[in-house]
């Protein structure tokens, strides 16, 4: 039995890239509403409810952004020229926020500085991502084996509007989150603040996903032309779905399903990427075949991806089974 190697690593890629963005999207989110949860004690809840997770999450964006640069290297070699400047703007984000995240704690008179910086470590980690994920959806430039564009190809209004959708999805995760794992005035707040997100957050996915298959043919005819409409038209209802029980669950004051229900909009929109996407790793340039590397490469490294992902995938539902339940105000779970 024969494995097609590139296919393999490009699904392990996609299952990273989505674990980190469902993962670390909800402590973004969380980062990016901490300077409006009122006062200290929120704030201190806030970062507590996410505390004994938020690191590990990040073991994700490791996994893929490595082994794109490891299994798919023609691809690398395209996309990180065209996407350095929003790319280089997320890792300091995300570097910006850890040290606050750690610093916070160790003094009371500065302490205001690293709740800014928390907050802006997260915002621009989470508008930096969309803005990737937009110039990359609306097609890198590239001539032979190389990237062909400036250095501002990425900033688009498309990719101002993906930049836009994704922090509010990271807002919409956050404050779900928060309703999950908090009690009493912290808990209707961010449940109130989840009900504009996912508002927000459905009308944004109308308007990327109609705006969408006019950037290019190739999209056109996936989403909107007959047969190909058949295939995929079950995302856009399991969306429409999906956004439903979002909002019945936050009128019902449920504490667990608005935070599934938002986990599946990020899935079902995921979904929709790799339909638009596929075989394409770089959209309508290069696909997964043209930029994997050598056959013996592959195989060596996915005898290290079939040991360590499950130590991985273990150590992460161990992680959240332990810190399952609300968040006890004192200092605890329960």
């Amino acid at each position: 039995m024969t494995f097609d190697l590139p296919f393999v690593w490009a699904g392990l890629i996609a299952f990273a890239v989505l674990a980190y963005v469902i993962l670390d999207g909800f402590d973004l989110g969380i980062g990016i509403l901490f300077p409006f949860a009122g006062d200290e004690e929120k704030r201190d809840l806030m970062m507590n409810a996410v505390a004994p997770v938020w690191d590990g999450n990040e073991t994700w964006l490791i996994f893929g952004g490595g082994g794109l640069f490891a299994v798919f290297p023609l691809a690398y070699a395209i996309i990180m020229p065209a996407l350095y400047a929003p790319l280089m703007a997320m890792l300091l984000g995300l570097v910006l926020r850890g040290v606050a995240f750690e610093f916070r704690w160790r003094t009371r008179r500065g302490k205001f500085i690293w709740d800014a910086a928390f907050f802006a470590g997260s915002l621009v980690a989470a508008l930096a991502q969309g803005l990737a994920l937009g110039a990359l959806v609306q097609g890198i430039p590239v001539v032979g084996r190389a990237y062909a564009g400036g250095w501002w190809n990425w900033l688009t209004p498309f990719s101002l509007l993906t930049a836009v959708a994704l922090t509010v999805g990271y807002v919409l995760l956050g404050s779900t989150w928060v309703n999950m794992k908090t009690t009493g005035a912290l808990q209707l707040w961010a449940r109130s603040v989840a009900r504009v997100a996912g508002v927000a957050m459905l009308a944004l996915i109308v308007i990327v996903s109609l705006w969408t298959p006019f950037l290019n043919g190739t999209y056109f005819h996936r989403w909107l032309s007959f047969p190909a409409i058949l295939y995929a038209a079950p995302v856009p209802l399991l969306v429409a779905f999906a956004g439903y029980r979002l909002m019945y669950s936050l009128g019902e004051e449920l504490d667990y399903q608005p935070f599934l229900a938002a986990l599946a909009l990020f899935v079902l929109t995921y979904i929709g990427l790799g339909i638009s996407f596929y075989p394409y790793i770089v959209p309508q340039s290069v696909t997964i075949w043209q930029a994997a590397a050598p056959t013996s490469s592959l195989q060596f490294l996915l005898y290290g991806a079939v040991a360590l992902v499950p130590v991985i995938l273990a150590y992460t539902a161990f992680s959240y089974w332990i810190f399952r339940g609300k968040l006890d105000p004192a200092g605890g779970y329960h």
